[in-house]
């Protein structure tokens, strides 16, 4: 992958965008070439180009300086993109099966040119779809293993660890996390958004002074504990998928954190989805959740048993310390994102989607009920099965 510093920044158009592949040479000479912008997100724009005789593209990524949920009263670092693609580059070297090539860095343009995943499909619009990606929770629970594993003290040198976490410093886009996911969907805040219907249901979450404990201790782990690199915002739009293959995009908000926190937000993300299916339909959302801590913990074991640097690793019980823990975060986590999902700034198709406006309602006040109780209850979950006991407890 090369990196470069080039031009003073300015946003691309679609001419521009093919016309910087042209002069990377990512296509043949005179190759017939369509460019269309695709970037369906809150935060950059997406040009896929493909030569229309061959069927093969790429993807160029440019990260704007504003967030485009908002608008440009709401300004963005552009380092996020370099953050991006050394996380890209990161992963690669532990899991490259899991993550998109990329081809080309420009750090002054924030722009980042990858592999064409337009075989696969996100995978938030395939389960809204009934789709059930049989193996997205292998995937994923590998990809968090590893990821975490060695880019932990326990995986990696830790004087180089130290030096590794340096270049994942993202203080813009953590300041996003730690507003819209652990601050402001508990508190009368103007960046929430929620029907009216929902207010009593909304300001009771307010006023519940024991969940607004538990959220701050959720929100401190955050802030503090700087266990593995992470994703940062590994919910299911940020997943291509398709039967056999699993692709994971979009990690501009990566840094150093705590070991539960992908793993939270990937759960909570498939629970908004069982959400929004009937009780029969929703039994694959919970298999993968089964599915994805099973995988996770065995190979995140696996290899602390075999390749840990440390020397405490060794010790009898602090393995199944470290996962303990890891479960119990996992689980606040998913009720912290549940509940932002359902009435903070930014939300899921998976809900909003839901076409009877009671139904859509009743939804989001279950996703409400569950997400506190993920949150207040967390450390008394033994183990995946919770998730569906919540889930049917809370669901009248």
């Amino acid at each position: 992958m090369t990196i470069v510093q080039s031009a003073v920044y300015e946003p691309l158009t679609e001419q521009k965008a093919t016309a910087l592949a042209v002069r990377l040479g990512l296509f043949r000479d005179g190759a017939p070439l369509l460019c269309r912008e695709i970037g369906d997100g809150n935060l950059n724009l997406v040009f896929h180009i493909v030569d229309q005789a061959t069927k093969q593209g790429v993807i160029i990524k440019q990260a704007l300086p504003y967030a485009k949920v908002v608008g440009e009263s709401w300004p963005l670092t552009l380092k996020r993109a370099v953050i991006e693609s050394n996380a890209l580059r990161t992963f690669a070297s532990y899991v490259p099966q899991y993550v998109p090539k990329v081809y080309y860095s420009d750090e002054s343009l924030a722009i980042t040119v990858m592999e064409d995943l337009s075989r696969l499909q996100i995978a938030r619009k395939g389960l809204i779809e009934g789709k059930t990606y049989p193996l997205l929770s292998r995937h994923i629970g590998e990809f968090i293993a590893k990821t975490a594993f060695y880019t932990s003290d326990f995986g990696m040198n830790q004087q180089e660890k130290k030096k590794l976490a340096q270049n994942f410093v993202n203080p813009e886009l953590c300041k996003i996390t730690e507003d819209l996911v652990f601050t402001d969907p508990f508190f009368d805040h103007d960046t929430n958004n929620f029907e009216d219907e929902l207010r009593p249901d909304v300001e009771a979450l307010w006023q519940d002074d024991r969940l607004h404990l538990e959220t701050a201790k959720l929100k401190r782990k955050f802030l503090t504990e700087a266990d593995v690199l992470l994703h940062g915002d590994l919910h299911t739009g940020s997943i291509f998928a398709s039967d056999d293959e699993t692709k994971v995009i979009d990690p501009e908000f990566a840094f150093y954190g705590p070991i539960g926190f992908d793993l939270g937000q990937f759960f909570a993300n498939l629970l908004l989805n069982a959400l929004s299916r009937s009780e029969a339909e929703r039994q694959p959302l919970f298999v993968h959740i089964d599915s994805t801590w099973r995988v996770f913990t065995s190979i995140f074991a696996e290899l602390w048993q075999t390749e840990s640097v440390e020397t405490y690793a060794a010790t009898p019980g602090l393995l199944d310390e470290v996962l303990r823990q890891a479960f119990i975060d996992t689980v606040g986590f998913a009720g912290c994102e549940v509940i932002r999902r359902t009435i903070g700034l930014a939300h899921v198709a998976d809900l909003d989607g839901i076409e009877q406006k009671v139904e859509r309602l009743a939804a989001k006040r279950h996703a409400l009920r569950l997400g506190r109780r993920l949150i207040v209850e967390r450390a008394e979950l033994a183990g995946t099965d919770g998730f569906r006991r919540l889930f049917v407890e809370t669901e009248r």
